[in-house]
Parts: structure tokens; sequence; C-alpha cells
């Protein structure tokens, strides 16, 4: 990117103005239309993959051409990308599964020819499939849908069939005793191992609101009608289980910490057999507030990860995956810990970071997710949409406008980084990409919906 356009956009420009601008420089054409956004257009680097599409990189977009009246993108999308969904059963257990949305594209062209290069996690980093891509897919159409009025794409067979694999894909029979879904580490926003192998909630409240979404796109006939069962039966369970099991607050922990191990057969209490040493009580004893309380980070045999992971408590708010109580003590939990959750910029996407022997084995040592860096603690603005998106839904704008400035006194200055480091992020991450797309487009989304909360109904489910 030519620093002289850098200089004038920063002294001529408003922020919101400047932020437009690497926005649109950011915009993917094929065959002359436009159909996503590049991760980063960061020019001080090598581009690896950050010259792709990622699915859930270009949803805060998404939103936003959505919510200024440029659908076409939009709907370009998810057109585009539905033709890479995977189809058919593969006979190489090395191949994607039917179903599965690809992590990310790219446009490549041979002998004049444009085509779209997938990935499905076939060439990222750990060699990872991405299970949030087609969650985030369907959330993406049901809110092209809410926003265009144009029920006839969601309605179109192949869109149809399409959300019929995705939900096949993840309702599948499987060896599991409970409604939620078991994904590996490194499957979604967190795609490096990070000890969230199980069912971390980033997945579940991402499967709930993916759900909440089919339903209500879902044509009601006979090709539909056992997927549609299936939603409606699955809802509610996952809702309760995660509602009544993944909750933490003074109250609840209080119940853990006298739990009983070892317990047999139905009247157990302690279902999960979660060991009371295993719980961190001298930190969450003090740490949560008298009011306020969270969904926990992950839950399985014996496990019970009380870490604050922001993208699942966020989007569990969003979709009232929580209840109308839990959702006031989320954002009451998020105002009480203001330092440690958002700090110098909004906001911390874990907390808190895993350190010493911990970070050794949970990370397998990723020099990357160092304590208080990337994902290990680190602070990411893309969040910052979904903190407002929180707040307004809850009554709480004051949280969102406070986040807001504080994001709206530093990005520009600092070039729009990936991401923060620091245990009250701070400093800029250590291998943050600048004008990092999904951090313009977050912050131009909060302003937008800190402007015209109305426009909270397409992201936001009853």
């Amino acid at each position: 990117m030519d620093q002289r356009i850098d200089e004038s956009m920063t002294t001529e420009c408003t922020i919101e103005e400047e932020a437009w601008a690497y926005l649109e420089k950011s915009i993917i054409y094929y065959n002359d239309r436009p159909i996503g956004t590049l991760a980063a257009c960061d020019p001080s680097v090598e581009s690896l993959n950050y010259d792709q599409c990622f699915i859930r990189d270009f949803v805060s977009a998404a939103l936003l051409f959505l919510l200024k009246g440029r659908a076409e993108i939009v709907r370009n999308f998810l057109e585009e990308t539905l033709k890479l969904q995977i189809k058919q059963r593969q006979l190489d257990f090395l191949e994607p599964g039917r179903g599965l949305m690809p992590a990310s594209f790219k446009v490549e062209t041979i002998k004049g020819q444009q085509y779209l290069e997938p990935d499905f996690g076939d060439h990222a980093i750990g060699r990872v499939t991405p299970v949030d891509s087609c969650l985030w897919w369907i959330f993406l159409l049901r809110a092209y849908v809410k926003a265009t009025g144009d029920t006839s794409l969601a309605e179109r067979e192949d869109f149809q069939e399409g959300i019929r694999l995705i939900l096949e894909l993840c309702l599948i029979a499987r060896f599991d005793m409970y409604p939620t879904i078991l994904v590996p580490d490194g499957a979604c926003m967190i795609d490096r191992r990070l000890g969230i192998y199980g069912h971390p909630l980033e997945i579940q409240s991402l499967f709930y609101t993916a759900l909440r979404a089919a339903e209500a796109l879902l044509l009601d006939n006979a090709i539909n009608k056992s997927t549609i069962q299936a939603v409606i039966q699955r809802l509610g369970p996952l809702s309760a289980h995660l509602r009544k099991h993944y909750w933490l607050d003074l109250e609840r922990l209080t119940v853990i910490y006298r739990y009983k191990g070892e317990e047999y057969g139905k009247a157990a209490i302690n279902q999960f057999n979660i060991y009371s040493d295993s719980i961190p009580y001298d930190w969450l004893s003090s740490w949560l507030p008298e009011k306020g309380g969270y969904l926990a980070g992950n839950l399985g045999p014996s496990q019970l990860d009380c870490r604050f992971f922001a993208l699942g408590n966020l989007m569990a708010v969003i979709s009232s995956l929580t209840s109308e109580k839990q959702s006031q003590e989320v954002m009451q939990l998020i105002d009480q810990r203001w330092d440690d959750l958002v700090g110098y910029m909004p906001m911390k996407i874990c907390f808190p970071a895993l350190e010493g022997q911990e970070w050794k084995m949970l990370t397998g040592c990723d020099p990357k997710n160092k304590s208080w860096s990337y994902h290990n603690g680190g602070n990411w603005p893309v969040l910052l949409w979904m903190l407002t998106a929180a707040a307004l839904k809850t009554g709480r704008t004051e949280l969102a406008v406070k986040a807001v400035a504080i994001a709206e006194s530093r990005l520009s200055k600092e070039q729009w980084p990936e991401y923060y480091d620091g245990q009250n992020g701070r400093l800029i991450g250590k291998e943050a990409r600048k004008y990092q797309t999904w951090t313009i487009s977050s912050f131009l989304l909060a302003k937008e919906l800190l402007e015209k909360p109305d426009y909270l109904a397409l992201l936001t489910f009853d």
C-alpha cells in the first residue's frame, strides 16, 4: 500500500472515512464480481494466507455491507462459497467430509481463466479442519434474508441442500452422550492448540446460533421434514445443557466446591465427575463479582475449563443461548472486570492466559501463543462488534460506547492491527498484521450499530 495514500488518509479524512477506504481496497473480485475481502492488506510483510478471504473473517464486513445497502457482495459470497461446499462423500479419509465449508478461498488465474481455490484446512498451520465456517455461513445467510427481504435466495434448492448438508454434518450420529458438538483443538477462531479439545464454548454458541438460523431458513416441506425435526429436538436440550452445566457464578462455584467424586447412577449430582482440586478456587472466588457470571470454556469428563472465552459468551448473549438473567450477568461481569477483559483494547479473547508448565503442555510450547499474546490472552479488536451487539441487546449501551471510544483512540493511529498483546492489551501484537480487514470492519460495524440500534435485529435472536 502506498505510504503517501496512508498519510493523506490520516490527515484529510475522518477515522470512519479512512477505515472505509481501506475496506474498499480489501474487496476481492471474481469474474468482475465482488465476492469477499482479503484477510489483511499489510504491505510490510509476506502475505502467506492473508491474501485469502476467510469465511469467519468476512462476517463483520458482510454484516456492514448489508447495513449499508450493499447486499450484492454478500449474495455473491454466499453463492460462491456454497459451490465450494463438499457435496459428495469422500472415499479418501484425508479428504474433507460432506457438508464442510472451506476455511478460506483465493482467486487464482490460469491461462486467463479465473477460478476459486478453497482451503479446507489442508494448508493451515496444524492442518486443522474449520468447524466454524459452515456455522458462520448459515448465520450470514439468515442476516442476508432479514436485511434484504430476499427469501428467494435461501429458498433455492441448492441453498436448501447446502443447509441440510451442514446440519447433517453437525447432527450426525456420534459417540457422545450430550447435545454439544465434539471437536478438536484449533477448529474455530482459536486456530491453534490451546487446550480447547472437546466441547469448546465458541463452537457450542455458534452451533446453537446456526440451529436457530436454520430453523428460520428451512422450508417446511417433505424433503426438509426430518432435518427440521432434528433441529427442533436438539435446540432445547442444547440450551438447557449449556445454561446449566457451563454456567459459573459464585453460587454455582460453591456447589462445585462441595462436589463429591465417583458418583454412580442417574441420581449423581456431579455428573461429569469434576474433582474439586482441578478448579482454581483461589482465583475464581476472588475474581467473580457478587453479581455476575459467565459460561465456562469447556466441559467434559473430569474437566471444567474455567477460562472466560469472549466470543462464545458474547455470541451466547446475541443468540439468546443464555437466559435473560444470565445475559445480564455476563455483561455485569465484563463491566466489573473491565480492566482484565477489555483494558486498553476491546477485547480479550481468553482470560486468564496459560502460563508456565501449563502453557507448555496445552499449547505444545507454541511461541506465538505465549502468555498474553495471540489467542492465549491477546486482545482482538474484531470482538468489538460482538461486544457492542451484546451490550445493546442487554440495555448496557454505555459499555458499547466506552469500548468503541477506546478502539477509536488507537486503531487508526496504530494502522489497524490484527491483535494486541500484554495483560492489559497495551502492546501491538508481536506478529500482528497491519490493516487487518476484520479489525477495520468490526470497528465500522460497531459504530453503525451504535448510531442505528434497530439494525440489531439482523444479528440477534429473541
